[in-house]
């Protein structure tokens, strides 16, 4: 009885530091402390599972050490060498390895089911079975977006039509499969969660697979959430209070943030998982013939924002790609010593993961109160002197407001257009991950400067020293 209050108590402690910890994270300024207390909340209740009495239970304790070495090393590894700009892709693999995990225990309690090793009512074996779906669905799920984040995967190689028609049946025969085993237990064979396991890591592929790169930030996560569900349920299997709090917390933060992402794009979760938005390339606003592209010398942009009296810089995933950040801060400090007001405008799905942008100017030790979010942004920018684009594309796409037929209409952009002059930093005239024209590009007050973002910033910089 000792034993279990120390331990449950230990749970209550980590939990805490769930709680703490992810309100933390909230905030750039305090996301490290966040993290960090989360990893002693994290660390105490493994420790107090290990010493959690189980009926039964072998001593495999060196099995457990062992697994925690090897990942240890290889998540200290793999953080220690990712870039910035392959964050997304590390969130989604860390998701997917969730729901593996998930997979692998729903497995192992399945087969000890149908060996009469373990005693399940209707009940648990319609947790394990949701364990598995969620799991499936956010390990192979996630592993699709990983490989459409690195470019390894053409969405029009792994798309056809009818796609969604698809994706519905094979979900309904899933389901309709796991109603079966739940009803009919250990008479329903063995083949049987066999096949259910097969068609949900085949369906959580395909469930990804429409959906376009411009979506992948609500994608990533909504599979977050997933992997936190499939934690939850894993917690239901094995009577783990602690696991069942921290995958709720993941499962409920994950649904929050994918319904806020939804939401700064005016679109609903429904329309985005159908959409197949991003994936066309098409564009209802084409530049015509008499649009014409000005361009800005190096020297005249180094005047423009060292003589204003106020500039906001709006980062893309452009800046991640070239590692500017570090660079664009130095810009900025040369503006502030000059008396120059500057701020950044963060869109909510700017990069490729929620808070990307946030990220990587806090790596740059860009103060927080610096950056204004959509809303701030927006009602600052009519009294801006001067806005500098660096990488970001969609986000500040004026179609969003006036072209009806565009794909993107309705959704909340950064009007950067109602600054008084707006530089635009671009490697070409390509379009977005959306696949669409910009208007803003041909507008009266933009001007634009080609070249990669790192390398423009740095001549940029030398061009600001020079006056």
């Amino acid at each position: 009885m000792a034993y279990n209050f120390y331990v449950n108590l230990a749970y209550l402690l980590g939990a805490v530091g769930f709680v703490w910890g992810l309100r933390l994270l909230s905030s750039p300024d305090s996301a490290r402390r966040g993290n960090f207390i989360a990893g002693l909340g994290m660390g105490l209740s493994i420790i107090a599972a290990l010493f959690a009495p189980m009926e039964g239970a072998a001593n495999n304790y060196g099995w457990i050490v062992g697994a925690m070495a090897v990942g240890a090393i290889v998540g200290y590894l793999a953080a220690k060498k990712v870039k910035m700009t392959a964050m997304p892709q590390m969130v989604s693999i860390f998701n997917g390895l969730g729901g593996a995990c998930a997979v692998v225990l729903a497995g192992v309690e399945l087969y000890l089911f149908y060996h009469g090793k373990r005693m399940l009512d209707t009940g648990g074996l319609v947790i394990i079975l949701l364990t598995l779906l969620i799991g499936a669905v956010a390990f192979t799920g996630s592993m699709l977006a990983y490989a459409k984040l690195e470019g390894l995967v053409d969405d029009r190689k792994v798309t056809f039509r009818g796609h969604n028609i698809v994706n519905n049946i094979m979900l309904l025969v899933t389901v309709g499969l796991g109603v079966w085993l739940c009803v009919e237990g250990k008479e329903s064979g063995t083949t049987l969660p066999i096949v259910v396991g097969i068609l949900a890591l085949i369906y959580g592929f395909s469930f990804v697979a429409p959906i376009g790169g411009a979506d992948m930030p609500v994608v990533i996560s909504l599979l977050n959430s997933f992997s936190g569900l499939s934690a939850a349920a894993a917690g239901l299997i094995y009577g783990n209070n602690l696991m069942l709090v921290g995958g709720i917390l993941v499962g409920a933060s994950g649904t929050i943030l994918t319904v806020l992402m939804c939401n700064a794009m005016n679109r609903s979760l429904l329309n985005v998982l159908i959409g197949g938005f991003g994936t066309s390339g098409t564009s209802a606003a084409k530049a015509t013939g008499d649009q014409v592209v000005k361009e800005v010398t190096m020297n005249d942009a180094a005047i423009q924002l060292y003589y204003s009296q106020s500039a906001m810089i709006v980062p893309g995933y452009g800046l991640a790609v070239a590692q500017a950040q570090k660079v664009c801060k130095e810009i900025d400090d040369l503006l502030e010593a000059n008396g120059v007001d500057v701020k950044y405008a963060i869109h909510p799905v700017a990069g490729r993961m929620p808070g990307h942008m946030n990220v990587l100017l806090a790596e740059a030790d860009v103060p927080y109160p610096k950056l204004l979010d959509l809303e701030d942004a927006n009602s600052a920018l009519p009294n801006t002197d001067i806005v500098v684009i660096v990488g970001a594309n969609d986000v500040v796409n004026p179609a969003a407001e006036d072209d009806p037929g565009s794909p993107i209409y309705g959704m909340p952009v950064l009007k950067v257009w109602e600054a008084k002059n707006v530089i635009v930093l671009k490697r070409s005239m390509r379009s977005g991950y959306a696949g669409i024209e910009n208007p803003l590009f041909f507008h009266d007050r933009t001007r634009m400067l080609f070249g990669d973002a790192k390398d423009t910033l740095t001549k940029l910089v030398a061009e600001i020293k020079t006056l």
